[in-house]
């Protein structure tokens, strides 16, 4: 019997703009949340004894980060080797130079010889002696087309026959080393790939142009008695016969992940079954408030008794409301930001509402005889929320058609429903013209 910790994507040094400097450390508090995350699933490796720790990828936020991040990074794994726990640290898509090319970050731990660690960039099966005996671990990091596009072979191919080449020759490589395995040994797939059945979240986005979908077909082997995965931050089962499972992140990077459970793994691959069981880490919380005050008299005391009523006690909140343009002076954010005090970091976003799309007007219509003035003046008849700025718009509109003040006397002269396109047609006044004329300067 073999005990396995399955965890990945730890993004180590990611989600600084949700904390704040902590005054004794001088570290992002986010960078401490990360790394406690990390302390607490290495905790449990060490307690249960494991025979072996498999990271399915992506360290970091990126292939060069600051020392210091590096820095807690090889203090959590270093107990491992204190504990003599194998590892292997599988390369994810977060993990590679220039996607790709010039080695990952993690290459590091090999050329030190750190004991014990194994760094998997590229495909191929580490025999692992631990404590329960031999474990074969396949290790698949991430894969990228970049390499393909400067062969002579795949000139004019498209994007998707490119990946489909690279797809054939995977399949290949993948069936040569299963061949090799040793069925009387316990074997695993470690990869960092997306997998065509798994359900997104924020990492779709963070590997957009950088990679390609795996079909679930592709890894679902009798050969593997387990296959641990890392790229989707969602932890997930895909397939039961063998187990193929997403650890997920260990801790939350954005609000998109504000409704997901956060952990690890730890899987018993028996004579005959593979256990496994998925351990929830205690992560800071994520919460959103989004309220419609639009339609509310008081919008300042409904935010406030919202605030009240919500847990936020050392959470990261967003608070997102709705009001109109002619509610915004009776918004107070001192208030709110005392009532926020309580979180451990806040933002307060609020939205103007977006005012109705307005009817068609038949008197608008095409064919429809009329001058501008008219037309606003209609515009203005059927718009309520313009009701308070209508009377201005119609005198700054007949002070352009006119060039002269409405108020001055020949204005005031004129009947109240004389309108612009009768002004223009009186003979004698500079204003006269014909009906293509007008149409022209339109």
């Amino acid at each position: 019997m073999v005990k396995i910790l399955h965890l990945s994507d730890i993004h180590l040094g990611s989600g600084f703009s949700h904390g704040h400097i902590n005054p004794q450390t001088g570290l992002n508090t986010r960078l401490e949340d990360f790394g406690e995350s990390l302390r607490l699933t290495l905790d449990r490796a060490i307690a249960e004894d494991v025979d072996l720790v498999l990271f399915g990828g992506d360290a970091f936020p990126d292939a060069t980060p600051p020392p210091y991040v590096q820095e807690t990074f090889a203090a959590q794994f270093r107990r491992l080797v204190d504990a003599d726990i194998p590892t292997v640290l599988l390369v994810g898509n977060h993990d590679q130079h220039t996607q790709g090319q010039g080695g990952a970050s993690l290459c590091i731990y090999r050329t030190l010889g750190v004991p014990g660690f194994i760094v998997g960039d590229r495909l191929e099966t580490h025999r692992i002696t631990t404590r329960s005996g031999p474990v074969q671990v396949t290790t698949l990091p991430w894969l990228t087309h970049s390499t393909l596009l400067t062969r002579p072979e795949m000139d004019g191919l498209s994007l998707g026959e490119v990946n489909q080449h690279l797809l054939d020759r995977l399949a290949i490589i993948l069936e040569g080393e299963i061949r090799q395995l040793d069925p009387q040994i316990p074997a695993v797939l470690l990869a960092h790939a997306m997998l065509d059945t798994a359900r997104y979240g924020a990492e779709r986005y963070l590997a957009v142009g950088k990679g390609f979908t795996l079909p679930l077909s592709l890894v679902t082997r009798s050969a593997f008695n387990y296959v641990a995965l890392g790229h989707v931050h969602r932890h997930q089962v895909l397939c039961t016969h063998p187990p193929v499972v997403y650890a997920g992140s260990l801790d939350r990077v954005d609000f998109s992940e504000e409704k997901e459970e956060k952990g690890y793994v730890l899987i018993t691959i028996g004579s005959d079954t593979t256990d496994y069981e998925f351990c929830p880490l205690p992560v800071r919380p994520f919460k959103t408030l989004r309220l419609d005050l639009s339609d509310n008299p008081h919008p300042q005391a409904a935010l406030l008794k919202a605030l009240a009523k919500a847990d936020l006690q050392d959470a990261i909140v967003r608070l997102i409301y709705t009001i109109k343009a002619s509610q915004l002076a009776a918004i107070d954010l001192h208030p709110l930001r005392e009532a926020l005090a309580p979180a451990h970091s806040y933002t307060i976003q609020p939205e103007l509402a977006t005012p109705p799309t307005p009817r068609r007007l038949p008197e608008l219509g095409e064919g429809q005889d009329l001058s501008p003035l008219d037309a606003l003046q209609a515009y203005v008849d059927n718009r309520s929320d313009l009701e308070d700025l209508a009377e201005s718009m119609i005198q700054a509109a007949q002070l352009l058609w006119h060039g002269e003040d409405p108020e001055a006397e020949g204005a005031r002269q004129r009947s109240p429903g004389q309108t612009a396109r009768t002004l223009a047609q009186e003979p004698g006044t500079p204003y006269h013209t014909d009906e293509k004329t007008q149409l022209r300067l339109l």
